[in-house]
Protein backbone atom coordinates (compact mmCIF):
# COMPACT_ATOMS: atom_id res chain seq x y z
CA UNK A 1 0.00 0.00 0.00
CA UNK A 2 1.20 3.65 -0.95
CA UNK A 3 0.70 5.84 1.86
CA UNK A 4 2.43 8.73 3.57
CA UNK A 5 1.68 7.97 7.25
CA UNK A 6 -2.15 7.94 7.28
CA UNK A 7 -2.74 9.65 4.14
CA UNK A 8 -3.69 6.83 1.49
CA UNK A 9 -2.52 7.28 -1.84
CA UNK A 10 -4.45 4.81 -3.82
CA UNK A 11 -7.10 2.30 -3.54
CA UNK A 12 -7.08 -1.40 -5.26
CA UNK A 13 -11.01 -2.36 -6.13
CA UNK A 14 -10.93 -6.13 -6.71
CA UNK A 15 -14.09 -6.55 -8.48
CA UNK A 16 -15.08 -9.55 -8.79
CA UNK A 17 -12.08 -11.67 -8.11
CA UNK A 18 -11.47 -14.54 -10.47
CA UNK A 19 -13.67 -15.02 -12.65
CA UNK A 20 -12.53 -18.38 -13.93
CA UNK A 21 -13.56 -18.24 -17.70
CA UNK A 22 -16.46 -16.01 -17.48
CA UNK A 23 -14.44 -12.80 -18.03
CA UNK A 24 -15.20 -12.40 -21.75
CA UNK A 25 -18.60 -12.93 -21.12
CA UNK A 26 -19.07 -10.71 -18.37
CA UNK A 27 -16.81 -7.87 -20.03
CA UNK A 28 -19.22 -8.57 -23.19
CA UNK A 29 -22.75 -8.70 -21.14
CA UNK A 30 -21.74 -5.44 -19.10
CA UNK A 31 -20.22 -3.58 -22.76
CA UNK A 32 -23.47 -4.19 -24.34
CA UNK A 33 -25.92 -3.24 -21.63
CA UNK A 34 -23.57 -0.02 -21.37
CA UNK A 35 -23.61 0.90 -25.34
CA UNK A 36 -27.43 0.15 -25.55
CA UNK A 37 -28.31 2.31 -22.58
CA UNK A 38 -25.95 5.27 -23.34
CA UNK A 39 -28.01 4.92 -26.72
CA UNK A 40 -31.56 4.11 -25.05
CA UNK A 41 -31.43 6.95 -22.87
CA UNK A 42 -29.92 9.54 -25.89
CA UNK A 43 -32.54 8.58 -27.71
CA UNK A 44 -35.47 9.44 -25.01
CA UNK A 45 -33.74 12.82 -24.61
CA UNK A 46 -33.56 13.61 -28.24
CA UNK A 47 -37.12 12.41 -28.90
CA UNK A 48 -38.64 14.75 -26.12
CA UNK A 49 -35.82 17.51 -26.95
CA UNK A 50 -37.12 17.42 -30.37
CA UNK A 51 -40.85 16.52 -30.49
CA UNK A 52 -43.68 19.29 -29.60
CA UNK A 53 -45.66 14.93 -29.16
CA UNK A 54 -43.74 14.83 -26.20
CA UNK A 55 -44.23 18.12 -24.56
CA UNK A 56 -45.51 17.05 -21.11
CA UNK A 57 -44.13 17.43 -18.18
CA UNK A 58 -44.29 12.93 -17.89
CA UNK A 59 -41.66 13.09 -20.97
CA UNK A 60 -39.92 16.21 -19.30
CA UNK A 61 -38.92 14.08 -16.01
CA UNK A 62 -38.53 11.25 -18.08
CA UNK A 63 -36.02 12.81 -20.17
CA UNK A 64 -33.90 14.05 -16.91
CA UNK A 65 -34.41 10.14 -15.47
CA UNK A 66 -32.24 9.33 -18.82
CA UNK A 67 -29.94 11.66 -18.22
CA UNK A 68 -29.46 10.60 -14.51
CA UNK A 69 -29.05 6.99 -15.25
CA UNK A 70 -26.32 8.12 -18.01
CA UNK A 71 -24.60 9.79 -15.58
CA UNK A 72 -25.13 6.69 -13.17
CA UNK A 73 -23.94 4.04 -15.79
CA UNK A 74 -20.86 6.26 -17.37
CA UNK A 75 -19.50 6.68 -13.41
CA UNK A 76 -19.46 3.27 -12.94
CA UNK A 77 -19.38 1.05 -16.34
CA UNK A 78 -15.94 2.18 -17.65
CA UNK A 79 -14.14 1.65 -14.31
CA UNK A 80 -16.22 -1.85 -14.20
CA UNK A 81 -14.95 -3.02 -17.62
CA UNK A 82 -11.34 -2.04 -16.83
CA UNK A 83 -11.51 -4.37 -13.73
CA UNK A 84 -13.19 -6.98 -15.12
CA UNK A 85 -10.22 -7.53 -17.87
CA UNK A 86 -7.42 -6.58 -15.49
CA UNK A 87 -9.48 -8.78 -12.73
CA UNK A 88 -9.09 -5.59 -10.39
CA UNK A 89 -7.45 -2.05 -10.86
CA UNK A 90 -6.25 0.68 -8.31
CA UNK A 91 -7.81 4.12 -8.34
CA UNK A 92 -6.01 7.01 -6.64
CA UNK A 93 -7.83 8.58 -3.73
CA UNK A 94 -9.25 11.58 -5.38
CA UNK A 95 -10.69 9.43 -8.08
CA UNK A 96 -12.17 6.78 -5.93
CA UNK A 97 -13.83 9.77 -3.45
CA UNK A 98 -15.23 11.47 -7.13
CA UNK A 99 -16.92 8.74 -8.41
CA UNK A 100 -18.46 7.61 -4.73
CA UNK A 101 -19.80 11.38 -5.27
CA UNK A 102 -20.79 11.43 -9.06
CA UNK A 103 -22.74 7.86 -8.02
CA UNK A 104 -24.06 8.75 -4.94
CA UNK A 105 -25.23 11.83 -6.20
CA UNK A 106 -26.78 10.76 -9.84
CA UNK A 107 -28.52 7.41 -7.38
CA UNK A 108 -30.30 10.19 -4.59
CA UNK A 109 -31.31 12.24 -8.24
CA UNK A 110 -33.16 9.29 -9.69
CA UNK A 111 -34.94 8.45 -6.18
CA UNK A 112 -36.08 11.98 -6.38
CA UNK A 113 -37.20 11.80 -9.99
CA UNK A 114 -39.06 8.86 -9.32
CA UNK A 115 -40.86 10.34 -6.59
CA UNK A 116 -41.57 13.53 -9.08
CA UNK A 117 -42.67 11.47 -11.62
CA UNK A 118 -45.26 9.35 -9.28
CA UNK A 119 -46.54 13.10 -7.86
CA UNK A 120 -46.57 13.73 -11.71
CA UNK A 121 -49.05 10.43 -12.19
CA UNK A 122 -51.07 11.21 -8.74
CA UNK A 123 -51.95 14.75 -10.38
CA UNK A 124 -52.85 13.61 -13.80
CA UNK A 125 -55.03 10.54 -12.51
CA UNK A 126 -56.56 11.58 -9.00
CA UNK A 127 -57.00 15.15 -10.31
CA UNK A 128 -57.10 15.40 -13.65
CA UNK A 129 -59.08 18.85 -14.15
CA UNK A 130 -56.48 20.85 -12.17
CA UNK A 131 -53.55 18.85 -13.11
CA UNK A 132 -52.49 21.19 -16.38
CA UNK A 133 -53.04 23.92 -13.93
CA UNK A 134 -50.80 22.76 -10.88
CA UNK A 135 -48.01 20.88 -13.00
CA UNK A 136 -46.93 24.28 -15.11
CA UNK A 137 -43.43 24.90 -16.59
CA UNK A 138 -42.24 26.49 -13.42
CA UNK A 139 -43.30 24.00 -11.10
CA UNK A 140 -41.65 20.77 -13.43
CA UNK A 141 -38.59 22.88 -13.62
CA UNK A 142 -38.48 23.84 -10.13
CA UNK A 143 -38.98 20.28 -9.15
CA UNK A 144 -36.31 18.76 -11.59
CA UNK A 145 -33.67 21.55 -10.29
CA UNK A 146 -34.05 20.48 -6.98
CA UNK A 147 -33.70 16.97 -7.32
CA UNK A 148 -30.30 17.45 -9.03
CA UNK A 149 -29.29 20.28 -6.39
CA UNK A 150 -30.31 18.32 -3.44
CA UNK A 151 -28.50 15.20 -4.43
CA UNK A 152 -25.41 16.71 -5.41
CA UNK A 153 -25.39 18.75 -2.46
CA UNK A 154 -25.65 15.95 -0.06
CA UNK A 155 -23.67 14.05 -1.29
CA UNK A 156 -21.02 16.61 -1.77
CA UNK A 157 -21.14 17.24 1.62
CA UNK A 158 -20.67 13.24 2.55
CA UNK A 159 -17.53 13.26 -0.01
CA UNK A 160 -15.98 15.57 1.50
CA UNK A 161 -16.40 14.69 5.09
CA UNK A 162 -15.10 11.45 3.87
CA UNK A 163 -11.86 12.51 2.41
CA UNK A 164 -11.17 13.76 5.88
CA UNK A 165 -11.14 10.61 7.08
CA UNK A 166 -7.92 8.62 8.14
CA UNK A 167 -6.58 5.80 6.15
CA UNK A 168 -3.55 3.71 7.87
CA UNK A 169 -4.20 0.11 7.29
CA UNK A 170 -5.88 -2.10 4.28
CA UNK A 171 -6.41 -0.10 0.82
CA UNK A 172 -8.26 -3.43 -0.57
CA UNK A 173 -12.11 -2.27 -1.83
CA UNK A 174 -13.95 -5.90 -2.26
CA UNK A 175 -15.99 -4.24 -4.32
CA UNK A 176 -16.22 -2.97 -8.13
CA UNK A 177 -16.78 0.43 -7.27
CA UNK A 178 -16.25 3.36 -4.11
CA UNK A 179 -19.22 2.98 -2.34
CA UNK A 180 -19.89 4.23 1.01
CA UNK A 181 -19.68 1.05 3.45
CA UNK A 182 -16.45 -0.66 1.86
CA UNK A 183 -14.46 3.03 1.81
CA UNK A 184 -15.70 3.57 5.38
CA UNK A 185 -14.68 -0.31 6.39
CA UNK A 186 -11.08 0.43 5.61
CA UNK A 187 -10.83 3.82 7.64
CA UNK A 188 -9.06 3.79 11.14
CA UNK A 189 -10.68 6.59 11.85
CA UNK A 190 -14.35 6.71 14.21
CA UNK A 191 -16.86 6.64 11.52
CA UNK A 192 -19.82 6.44 14.11
CA UNK A 193 -20.68 10.30 13.50
CA UNK A 194 -20.15 10.01 9.91
CA UNK A 195 -22.53 7.41 9.96
CA UNK A 196 -25.06 9.01 11.58
CA UNK A 197 -24.89 11.81 9.54
CA UNK A 198 -25.21 10.30 6.60
CA UNK A 199 -28.46 8.93 7.66
CA UNK A 200 -29.46 11.51 8.64
CA UNK A 201 -28.67 13.36 5.19
CA UNK A 202 -29.90 10.49 2.72
CA UNK A 203 -33.31 9.99 4.21
CA UNK A 204 -34.59 12.81 2.40
CA UNK A 205 -33.35 11.38 -1.00
CA UNK A 206 -34.15 7.83 -0.29
CA UNK A 207 -36.77 6.57 2.34
CA UNK A 208 -38.70 9.71 2.44
CA UNK A 209 -38.97 9.54 -1.59
CA UNK A 210 -40.00 5.93 -1.20
CA UNK A 211 -42.65 6.46 1.13
CA UNK A 212 -44.12 9.21 -0.70
CA UNK A 213 -44.01 7.44 -3.79
CA UNK A 214 -46.05 4.32 -1.81
CA UNK A 215 -48.61 6.60 -0.55
CA UNK A 216 -48.95 8.43 -4.49
CA UNK A 217 -49.85 4.89 -5.49
CA UNK A 218 -52.09 3.90 -2.68
CA UNK A 219 -54.34 6.76 -3.71
CA UNK A 220 -54.00 6.24 -7.41
CA UNK A 221 -55.45 2.50 -6.86
CA UNK A 222 -57.73 3.53 -4.88
CA UNK A 223 -59.23 5.64 -7.76
CA UNK A 224 -58.34 3.15 -10.24
CA UNK A 225 -60.59 0.63 -8.24
CA UNK A 226 -63.50 3.30 -8.47
CA UNK A 227 -63.50 3.50 -12.45
CA UNK A 228 -66.93 1.55 -13.63
CA UNK A 229 -65.42 0.38 -16.89
CA UNK A 230 -62.80 -2.55 -17.44
CA UNK A 231 -61.52 -0.27 -20.22
CA UNK A 232 -61.26 2.85 -18.29
CA UNK A 233 -59.50 0.60 -15.63
CA UNK A 234 -56.84 -0.47 -18.00
CA UNK A 235 -56.21 2.71 -19.73
CA UNK A 236 -56.08 4.84 -16.23
CA UNK A 237 -53.20 1.88 -15.01
CA UNK A 238 -51.47 1.69 -18.28
CA UNK A 239 -50.39 5.44 -17.56
CA UNK A 240 -48.48 4.52 -14.68
CA UNK A 241 -47.54 0.53 -14.86
CA UNK A 242 -44.16 1.54 -16.65
CA UNK A 243 -43.24 3.65 -13.70
CA UNK A 244 -44.16 1.14 -11.07
CA UNK A 245 -42.15 -1.71 -12.71
CA UNK A 246 -38.86 0.54 -12.84
CA UNK A 247 -39.62 1.43 -9.51
CA UNK A 248 -39.83 -1.70 -8.05
CA UNK A 249 -36.70 -2.75 -9.55
CA UNK A 250 -34.40 0.48 -8.66
CA UNK A 251 -36.01 0.17 -4.90
CA UNK A 252 -35.90 -3.44 -4.23
CA UNK A 253 -32.09 -3.72 -5.31
CA UNK A 254 -31.47 -0.49 -3.00
CA UNK A 255 -33.47 -2.06 0.00
CA UNK A 256 -31.69 -5.74 -0.82
CA UNK A 257 -28.19 -3.85 -0.19
CA UNK A 258 -28.57 -0.49 2.10
CA UNK A 259 -31.11 -2.35 4.72
CA UNK A 260 -30.55 -5.66 4.86
CA UNK A 261 -27.94 -6.46 7.26
CA UNK A 262 -24.58 -7.40 6.02
CA UNK A 263 -24.93 -10.87 7.03
CA UNK A 264 -27.97 -11.85 5.38
CA UNK A 265 -26.14 -11.81 1.82
CA UNK A 266 -22.33 -12.60 0.37
CA UNK A 267 -20.20 -10.34 -0.72
CA UNK A 268 -21.09 -12.17 -4.65
CA UNK A 269 -24.84 -11.29 -3.59
CA UNK A 270 -24.30 -7.91 -2.76
CA UNK A 271 -21.91 -6.99 -5.92
CA UNK A 272 -24.95 -8.84 -8.24
CA UNK A 273 -27.42 -6.71 -6.36
CA UNK A 274 -25.33 -3.74 -7.31
CA UNK A 275 -25.18 -4.28 -10.83
CA UNK A 276 -28.63 -4.41 -11.09
CA UNK A 277 -29.35 -1.01 -10.38
CA UNK A 278 -26.13 0.23 -11.61
CA UNK A 279 -25.92 -1.00 -14.87
CA UNK A 280 -29.15 -3.43 -15.44
CA UNK A 281 -31.99 -0.94 -14.46
CA UNK A 282 -30.70 2.06 -16.37
CA UNK A 283 -30.13 -0.22 -19.47
CA UNK A 284 -34.28 -1.68 -19.20
CA UNK A 285 -35.45 1.74 -18.25
CA UNK A 286 -35.60 2.74 -21.41
CA UNK A 287 -37.49 -0.52 -23.21
CA UNK A 288 -39.69 0.19 -20.38
CA UNK A 289 -40.92 3.54 -21.05
CA UNK A 290 -40.33 3.54 -24.46
CA UNK A 291 -42.17 -0.28 -25.77
CA UNK A 292 -45.09 -0.60 -24.17
CA UNK A 293 -45.68 3.66 -25.13
CA UNK A 294 -47.28 4.42 -28.58
CA UNK A 295 -46.49 8.18 -28.62
CA UNK A 296 -42.60 7.19 -28.54
CA UNK A 297 -43.35 5.01 -30.76
CA UNK A 298 -44.49 6.70 -33.31
CA UNK A 299 -42.67 10.04 -32.82
CA UNK A 300 -39.51 7.80 -33.15
CA UNK A 301 -41.04 5.95 -36.21
CA UNK A 302 -41.74 9.50 -37.72
CA UNK A 303 -38.35 11.13 -36.58
CA UNK A 304 -36.43 8.19 -38.70
CA UNK A 305 -38.88 8.71 -41.28
CA UNK A 306 -37.70 12.56 -41.60
CA UNK A 307 -34.48 11.30 -41.69
CA UNK A 308 -34.83 8.64 -44.08
CA UNK A 309 -36.82 11.39 -46.47
CA UNK A 310 -33.70 13.84 -45.99
CA UNK A 311 -31.02 11.32 -46.37
CA UNK A 312 -32.86 10.30 -50.22
CA UNK A 313 -33.27 14.20 -51.03
CA UNK A 314 -29.69 15.09 -50.22
CA UNK A 315 -28.45 16.14 -53.46
CA UNK A 316 -25.23 13.83 -54.45
CA UNK A 317 -21.62 15.30 -54.53
CA UNK A 318 -19.97 14.71 -57.97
Amino acid sequence: MKRNHTVVIEFVLLGFGSLYGLQIPLFSLCLLAYVLCLLGNLMIIVLVSSSHLLDSPMYFFLCHLSLCDMLLTTDIVPSLLHIILKNGRTMSFPDCITQFQLFGASTGTECLLLTVMSYDRYLAICQPLSYVTIMGKRLRHHLVIGSWGLSFTITSIIAVMISRLNFCSENIIDHFFCDFVPILQLSCSDTRLLQTIDLILTAPVTLLPFMAIFISYVFILAVIIRIPTVTGRKKAFSTCSSHLIVVSIFYVSLIAIYLVPASGHSVIALKILSLMYTVITPFLNPLIYSLPNQEIKSTFTSTLHQYIGIQHTAPVCR
